[in-house]
């Protein structure tokens, strides 16, 4: 593997998966909890248990079938025949999932929820972006080429979430013939649910299949894990004594709290709190289309002052941001929050390519500690901390809204539930935000040292040759 400039078509063939796999992402943070509230019929409260029940079992299918991965030799390599598995379930549990159960007892649709969401969230997409993402460091060593190619990756992942904001709640109201009035259904939506799930698994599973056909696996000079239980164990733990590891871990997993809290209650503020269900979709253009606009200024940004600042300076954008929402409150006009949405939109930006071109510095630095090439058990613990955000965010958002006596069968909230939405949506969210940009302006790798960690690799592969 040479420190060359990608191909095009491989940046290109390596970057589509993510528009698959961020309509998974824009699945889980704007559309299943209120699916699961006003949908299914299922409680606030325990809508967000039964999420945070399938993002608990990441805590092992995530790590496992990273390692796993990792000890893979095939002649397809190590990560894509996962990938291949991973795709075709992927479009199955996301059909089954949107297929309303129908169910009366609160225990049974818990159950329902619990498990369709675990073996969608913590068996399907485990399978296609743990040894997805594990690519990265693959492809390329280059401290500045990987925050180029997860750029390109990240104008697809923003693309799906464009076509996943856009296209959803319309999908859902043309084949159903439901609409959102006065911030409830009128008629049933149920199979406008079953035909979204169905429409973006099949999106999720081909996006994945064009990366597995598409970009070939560099299986030289790979120096796999040993095997063995054991041998599992231990790598497992060593990861968590790797400081940058954990210098980016925290903040990353604070981040997706944070996006998690503003992304989900978005769609309440704007229906729950303005009574303005039609402009949530135009809401959620705004913040992702600044969002794509602006990947490539912050990539240029990042070469010049790193990328650990402009990741940072993001985050803060964004907290600020939802700071002003919250102190101009409902009163505001729609094109002052608008604004504010789109200022938003620019920090928010920094979340997608940013923390994912980092991540491989880290591991570059643990493989010059031990010899290893482990980049799938530290891809599955990284997007495990992601999920364990979401998770995070599931029960705070669920647990406060039951606190309220938040109806999803109702048009208005009450005064209590109103002020709950405004507070997650602005200095709760903001307060993940600034957490993660303190801890992570203590990040030690900039691209002098990695310079130096990769000219240490390189004196170490020459004199074992």
């Amino acid at each position: 593997m040479a420190d060359n400039r990608l191909a095009l078509r491989t940046k290109i063939g390596y970057g589509v998966c993510d528009l698959g796999g961020n309509l998974f992402f824009t699945v889980g943070s704007f559309i299943v909890m209120k699916y699961l509230t006003d949908v299914v019929g299922l409680s606030p409260w325990l809508s967000g248990l039964a999420l945070s029940v399938g993002r608990v079992f990441d805590a092992f299918s995530d790590p496992i079938v990273g390692s796993l991965s990792d000890r893979t030799s095939t002649r397809f390599g190590r990560r894509r025949p996962y990938m291949f598995v991973g795709a075709i379930l992927l479009f199955a549990t996301m059909a089954f999932f949107f297929r309303n159960p129908r169910l009366e007892s609160q225990a049974a649709l818990f159950a329902w929820a619990a498990i369709s969401y675990t073996l969608l969230a913590a068996v399907a997409y485990t399978l296609v972006n743990i040894p997805y993402s594990s690519l990265t460091p693959e492809l390329t060593q280059d401290y500045n080429e990987r925050t180029s190619l997860n750029a390109y990756r990240f104008a697809f992942a923003i693309v799906g979430t464009l076509l996943g904001a856009g296209a959803a709640l319309p999908l859902i109201s043309a084949v159903s013939g439901a609409a959102i009035v006065d911030n409830k259904w009128v008629g049933d939506p149920s199979a406008g649910y079953q035909v979204l799930g169905v429409a973006f698994g099949a999106a999720m599973a081909i996006t994945a299949l064009i990366t597995v056909f598409s970009v070939k696996e560099t299986t030289a000079h790979i120096a796999r894990p040993k095997a063995g239980f054991m041998n599992i164990v231990r790598d497992y733990l060593a990861t968590f004594t790797n400081k940058p590891f954990l210098l980016i871990l925290l903040p990353w997993t604070l981040n997706i709290t944070g996006v998690t809290v503003l992304s989900t209650m978005l769609q309440y503020y704007f229906t729950n709190v303005l009574n303005q269900p039609g402009k949530v979709t135009m809401a959620m253009l705004l913040l992702l289309v600044v969002a794509i606009a602006f990947i490539p200024i912050w990539t240029a940004i990042a070469k010049r002052i790193g990328k650990k600042w402009s990741y940072i300076i993001g985050m803060l954008g964004v907290a600020a941001g939802v700071l002003l929402i919250f102190l101009v409150g409902p009163s505001a006009s729609i094109g002052t929050l608008y604004a504010l949405v789109a200022f938003c939109g620019i920090g928010f930006s920094t979340g997608y390519a940013l923390p994912w071109s980092i991540i491989p510095d880290a591991i570059d630095y643990d493989f010059l500690k031990t010899g290893e090439n482990r980049e799938g058990l530290y891809y599955g613990i990284w997007t495990f901390s992601s999920k364990l955000g979401q998770a995070i965010s599931a029960l705070i958002i669920g647990a406060l809204l039951s606190l309220t006596r938040y109806d999803g069968a109702i048009a208005l909230q009450n005064p209590d539930a109103q002020l709950v939405i405004r507070l997650l949506f602005g200095p709760i969210a903001a307060v993940f935000y600034v957490a993660s940009a303190i801890v992570l302006a203590f990040y030690p790798i900039t691209a002098q040292k990695h310079a130096e960690i990769r000219r240490q690799i390189a004196e170490r592969e020459a004199a074992n040759n």
